[in-house]
This record gives C-alpha cells, structure tokens and sequence, in this order.
C-alpha cells in the first residue's frame, strides 16, 4: 500500500475509532480520516443506558480511546462533520462544511438512528430517546425531577432504562407490544425470567400494550393506549429500536439489504468500500445465514476485520455473536442469533438469579443465554460454533461441567 494512501472512515463511533486503531496496528502508514457528525471522540455506548444514565460514572469514562491516541497515531479525526455524498467512481466524499475529500479506500461505519413514534417525537416536552452521549445526560438529569417514567419498548434497551430508572427510585411503567419483551432476541421462555426480574423490582410491565398517543401539549402527562386506558408519569422514554443509516451507501449505489450488504471481509458490492457494525447486514458462516447486529462486540471486532481486510491482512469475520446486559444485579449474556428453537433447557435454578438457558433446533445447540454466569458462556458459545447436537438431559444435568462437555465434543 503506497504511503500516500487515504483511508477515510464516515461515522465516528466503537467501529469507527476501532477501525481507525486496527489500520495503525496493521502497519498501514497512509493518512487515516475519521469522520463523526457528534462532537465527541469515539465512545461506547452500552454505560448510556446504565452507569453514565444514573450517575454512577462520568461520562468521561465512556471514551473509546486516551485523547491523544489519534494524534499519536496520525489519526485526523473531523467531529461534528457530516458526509452529505460518496461519489464512488471519482472516490470523494463530500462534507458538510463544503470541502471534499478524496479517498484511496472508504469504511462506512454509520450506525443507525433511533426509531421514532410518530406522534412522540424527539425534542418534544417530556420525551426522550437514548442513543447518543448528550441523549443520556439529558435524560439522567429529567430522571432526577421526576418520580414516575413510562418506558414504550421491552427491547434490551428499554429494559436496561427501566432498570436504571427503578434504581433511582423511581415509579417504572414499561409498555411492550408484543405478548412477550424482548420478541427479536429471546425465546419467549427465556424472556419470562427476565420479566419476572422486573416485577420482582416494581416494575409494572404491560404487555401487548398498543401505545397511540400522549396527553398533554405544553407539559408531557400521560401515555395513551389503544385499549383507551393511559399511563400518567412525568416523562416517556422510547426504545423502539434503531434503523440503519445506509442511506449514504445507497445513494452512492451500494446494494443494500438490512442494511449496507457485505461479504465476509466487509467489502461492499462497490470498490474499495467497506461497512461495518450496526449498518452492515453481512454472512455469519457459523450460523449459516445473513444478518445485521446491534451490539458491541460486532460493532468493535467486525470493524477491526473490515480495516485488516483494507490494509491487505484480510481474515473473515466469522465470529458466535455474543451481546450482554446488565440489570440491577443481574448479568446477562447471551451467545447465538437463532432463527428457530425447538426447545429450552434450563441448567441451573432461576430461583437462585444463576442459571443458563440453552436454545435447541432438532437437539443441536444453536443459542444460550447465561444469568450471572459468565464464566459458563464461552462454552456455551463453543457449542453454538460447533453446531453441537447435544441431548437436552446433558446440558441440564448441573453437577457435570460444560467444559466437559465442550471437550467430549472435541
């Protein structure tokens, strides 16, 4: 790779500053660019929702890297920038401020944006969204005035607010309209451990609540619900999910999907255009099918596969998706991304807050989720990249270690 190569990284998050760390790592001593249109550095996201949304940590400590670290490296970093267009034929992007710049290779590591409620917007009196640093503080500091917070959406996120919420000591009412929370991650078996957690702390979970409106114009009042009953509270946070901002990719003419589609090594259907993380909808050989994943660990480790590939070192990305939440005392892990489960075994006593849950396809383990047992979940994980079929009194039988079991397999 010629030394006067530019790579130019469009989205400044945990894959965007990760990427801009592996290009360095790999040798690559071209001009590196990252561009994010927040006016922070790089940071993580998963402390939004739990330690920096109570006040537990400073949001200082959320930062991706030292500060000095993109100077130290060369890395220029262009904050509160955005990329208004790709042009992938002349290999430029255009940037807000109106300068263009040009590019050897591009990784588009753009994240997504909070789904919005039509009639509960963004910058509307007592409504709040969490996605960005500036969102939590803002939303940490209502928490504080309030005493009653309606939560619409039992994602992991909603729930994670709830949980922070309810540690604050405030009244929690959280609004899911499904018949189970969590329905695009979790088995409704398993899902129902994690409900009970929340009743057990206060929480008012209504489930297969269809939210249609607010009360209240000036002053945020109430939730309103089809069944023409409404949640009174002072505040309502959203957590409905995100969308992926692939829009830039398709105007440029990228193929899109779920998402920016990519293979295994993050290149896009355009030359020398890469996408990573939350955007990117690419192949997991392990499980078999393509996806798109909202979690740390495939924002960080497929950025970091994306920028190898960019600097030569091209390895596929081809790792057991792994995603964890923490609420209240509980730490939850979770390994597998199943399209189906036949059947849930459940090693361990729930009643005890330690325990796995196993998800079985025709007796093959294609999915775990681990309570306060994290040091089980890298087994779990091997079995899922094994595609170990296992009978389900194996996986239950407590007094005989996973390890052991992995190992049997081997």
């Amino acid at each position: 790779m010629p030394q006067e190569a530019t790579f130019v990284i469009v989205g400044a998050g945990q894959a965007g500053g990760r990427a801009a760390e592996a290009m360095r790592a790999a040798g690559f001593a071209g001009r590196v660019v990252l561009i994010g249109e927040e006016p922070a550095l790089p940071y993580e996201r998963p402390p939004l929702s739990k330690a920096v949304l109570t006040g537990d940590k400073p949001a200082s400590t959320v930062e991706l890297l030292p500060p000095g670290f993109y100077a130290q490296k060369g890395i220029e970093v262009l904050t509160g920038t955005r990329v208004e267009a790709i042009d992938a034929a002349a290999r430029t992007v255009r940037l807000s401020t109106g300068r263009t710049l040009g590019f050897t290779k591009l990784l588009l590591t753009t994240g997504g944006r909070v789904r919005t409620l039509p009639f509960a917007l963004p910058g509307m009196p007592g409504i709040f969204y969490l996605r960005t640093l500036a969102e939590s503080l803002a939303l940490g500091a209502a928490l504080k005035e309030a005493k009653r917070v309606a939560v619409i959406g039992g994602g992991f996120l909603g729930l994670e607010v709830a949980a922070s919420a309810t540690k604050l000591g405030l009244a929690v009412t959280l609004l899911e309209l499904k018949p189970h929370l969590l329905d695009r991650a979790m088995a409704p078996e398993i899902a129902h451990f994690i409900a009970e957690i929340h009743r057990r702390k206060g929480v008012e979970l209504r489930l297969g609540a269809s939210v249609t409106g607010i009360a209240g114009k000036e002053r945020f009042a109430a939730v309103e619900l089809a069944q023409g009953t409404r949640v009174d509270a002072d505040l309502a946070v959203v957590a409905v999910g995100i969308l992926p901002n692939s829009e830039l990719a398709a105007a440029a003419g990228a193929a899109i999907g779920n998402g920016i589609l990519v293979d295994e090594f993050g290149r896009t259907s355009l030359p020398d255009i890469y996408a990573a993380g939350d955007v990117a909808d690419h192949p997991n050989p392990v499980l078999g099918h393509r996806l798109r994943l909202e979690s740390w660990q495939n924002a960080q480790n497929q950025a970091i596969a994306a920028a190898r590939a960019m600097c030569g070192v091209a390895t596929p990305y081809a790792e057991v998706p792994w995603f964890w939440s923490d609420q209240y005392e509980f730490n939850i892990q979770m390994v597998g991304a199943p399209l189906k489960t036949d059947e849930i075994v459940v090693r361990g006593e729930p009643a005890s807050g330690r325990f796995l849950c196993f998800n079985l396809a025709s007796n093959v383990v294609v999915g775990a989720t681990a309570f306060n047992m994290g040091g089980e979940i890298r087994f779990a994980r091997k079995l899922v990249e094994l595609k170990a079929r296992v009978e389900p009194s194996v996986l239950a039988d407590g007094a005989r270690k996973l390890r052991d079991v992995v190992a049997g397999l081997s």
